[in-house]
């Protein structure tokens, strides 16, 4: 575990839900990626993404997928693409991301509290 934390620290990170509209291998990344663009709805718009996904999903499969997000950290450079948000999941047995997705369809944008 790590230290605590309060609430307002809690609320500073803005972690939203959005749907996939595009997915395609990232070749160019150190380790094995897939580069999305994530629909958050009209406030937030369409982000980017660099996502080190690729042990339990392929682009096709991500394709409408609702995944949650942080989406008020600073763009991170990620060899020749900009990342915007950042895509979270949690680790299987072996260690290999398990996107965070909502159970239930839910509009984009929708804020975790």
């Amino acid at each position: 575990m790590t230290d605590q934390i309060t609430f307002d620290d809690f609320l500073k990170v803005d972690i939203r839900v959005g749907t996939i509209v595009a997915a395609e291998p990232f070749p160019e990344a150190r380790k094995p990626a897939i580069k999305l663009r994530i629909d958050f709805g009209e406030v937030i718009g369409v982000k980017k993404s660099s996502a080190q996904i690729t042990a339990h999903y392929t682009p096709e499969v991500l394709l409408g997928k609702q995944v949650c997000a942080v989406v008020n950290f600073p763009p991170r450079q990620i060899g020749p693409f900009m990342s915007e948000v950042l895509v979270i999941g949690m680790p299987d047995q072996a260690g290999e991301v398990v996107l965070i997705t909502p159970d239930q369809a839910i509009p984009d944008g929708g804020r975790l509290y």
